[in-house]
């Protein structure tokens, strides 16, 4: 009984923190739309970080504009595999790493899709000038630093038995299904 009241904690608070992760997703927008629409851009450091509004119809480097659907669909086919895999995650302690990268790629996910569907665009305000790094937004940091920190642990904090036992676990209850 005590473990599955902790799996249930587990979930309450894994759905509060993307509650919260999507929350101040987008009232960073808010603010974004608020203060810096029709404005020009407001250097942070000069010559090296701004916050320059962009209404952004397309993915990264301006590719793919004005592609709403195929964007939401992308956005839903993530956030289904990432809260999949997070699901049936072990829950033990070796794996919270693992299954914060999962909550911020959904909560990432859901962030950008909300903008696409109620706007048909994303708002997106941080941007690099020193390295004319594309305009970003809280949204993009939680998919890009999970990215980042999911390849630094497959390559050296989880070892080939953690990935073997993970690819194992999935693929049986594939498996499983496909026999039913």
């Amino acid at each position: 009984m005590k473990k599955k009241t902790n799996h249930y904690l587990s979930y309450l608070l894994a759905t509060l923190s993307m509650i919260f992760a999507i929350f101040l997703d987008q009232y960073t927008k808010l603010l974004a739309v608020e203060n810096l629409k029709n404005q020009a851009p407001i250097d942070i450091i000069e010559n090296v970080f701004q916050l320059h509004y962009l209404e952004n119809r397309g993915a990264a480097f301006g590719i793919l504009q004005n592609q709403k659907i195929f964007f939401v669909i992308i956005g839903i086919i993530i956030l289904i595999v990432a809260l999949f895999f997070y699901l049936k995650m072990p829950h033990e302690r070796h794996f919270i790493p693992l299954r914060i990268c999962l909550l911020l790629i959904a909560s990432g996910a859901i962030g950008n899709m909300i903008d696409r569907i109620r706007l048909n665009y994303v708002i997106d305000f941080f941007y690099f000038e020193l390295i004319d790094f594309p305009i970003f937004n809280v949204a993009d940091i939680y998919v890009t630093l999970s990215a980042g920190l999911l390849i630094v642990l497959i390559l050296f904090y989880y070892k080939e038995d953690d990935l073997e036992m993970l690819f194992k676990l999935f693929s049986r209850k594939k498996n499983k299904e496909q026999e039913s």
